[in-house]
């Protein structure tokens, strides 16, 4: 039988992870030849790409020949950035270059995805045209990624997003799953930060953004350039583990606001919150509640099953 292959084609960069799983997702569901690239946890679902590989970079571009690539693939843990500088500017900003490079030969639409950490946090919130100051060196090579990309393809788009959660395959995947354990153990006390100010924002809203985003631009080539999204809820980790204790019924009285700055690892921007009134103004945007997104990510790790059977049968 002749299976019916849409005639769009997306390649997703970072496919493994868990950016990458939900853009996968949401284009594949909406009508879309859908092919993921990741590296270690690659196979069997995905193509196993190393994207320092600049041959094989080629390679995968011009035998699929897709319409619009989305590169999810980064080093995003600040702090790992700072104790492997070289490896993570290799992939944040070489790699990036170099994917652009390949998508203006195509004539590919490139979504870089980068960070509002490329802002300084004191004066929010930011809109596209703000002038960047990343703190850290996470910031830098994002920042130093973006240029890159848009150097070597002037048509490319730059999507900047903030702390992201969603359905985890473990709790350390996001910066705001990782606390649920701490939260779930409420006989020990925990420090959380009630100091930098966060706008949680869930993969499968930023997914459809990046679906929109390039379905616009099929239709429109004045479509580039820099843009943000981000959840519109603000909050310190302190006030996410409450919501998160809040939504599964359990106590909080063992979580303890912490409101001086942090001093331990990459400095953090007090609020990088980013306007996204631009996206919004394209008619592009989806937000999930942090509540009802945040259920739906966790409830598979929930260690009290009972309370799991009563909330879902």
């Amino acid at each position: 039988e002749d299976v019916d292959v849409p005639s769009r084609r997306v390649l997703i960069t970072g496919a493994t992870g868990l950016l990458g799983r939900a853009v996968f997702k949401e284009f594949n569901e909406n009508n879309w030849n859908a092919v993921g690239c990741g590296y270690r946890r690659a196979q069997p679902r995905f193509e196993q790409i190393n994207l320092l590989d600049s041959i094989a970079v080629h390679d995968i571009i011009h035998d699929f020949q897709p319409h619009v690539i989305v590169h999810c693939a980064a080093e995003r843990r600040p702090d790992v950035v700072e104790s492997q500088p070289d490896t993570a500017s290799q992939l944040n900003v070489a790699a990036s270059g170099n994917l652009a490079k390949e998508a203006a030969g195509v004539g590919a639409f490139l979504i870089y995805i980068s960070t509002d950490y490329v802002f300084d946090g004191t004066s929010p919130p930011y809109k596209e045209t703000d002038v960047p100051n990343p703190l850290n060196l996470y910031g830098k090579t994002k920042l130093e990624g973006e240029k890159a990309v848009l150097e070597n393809n002037e048509d490319a788009a730059i999507l900047r997003i903030p702390i992201l959660y969603g359905e985890v395959e473990r709790l350390e995947e996001s910066a705001v799953t990782v606390v649920f354990d701490k939260v779930q153990f409420s006989n020990t006390s925990a420090n959380m930060d009630h100091w930098q100010q966060r706008f949680p924002t869930n993969v499968k809203d930023v997914a459809a953004v990046c679906r929109q985003l390039a379905e616009k631009r099929m239709l429109d080539p004045s479509v580039k350039g820099t843009f943000h999204w981000s959840g519109n809820e603000q909050m310190t980790k302190y006030e996410m583990a409450c919501a998160i204790a809040d939504a599964f019924n359990l106590p909080s009285s063992h979580l303890r606001p912490i409101t001086d700055c942090p001093v331990v690892g990459a400095l953090r921007p007090r609020n990088a919150q980013l306007d996204c009134s631009k996206l919004e103004m394209l008619g592009i945007g989806q937000r999930t509640p942090f509540r009802a997104g945040i259920k739906e990510s966790l409830w598979p790790f929930l260690v009290d099953k009972r309370w799991r059977q009563t909330v879902f049968h």
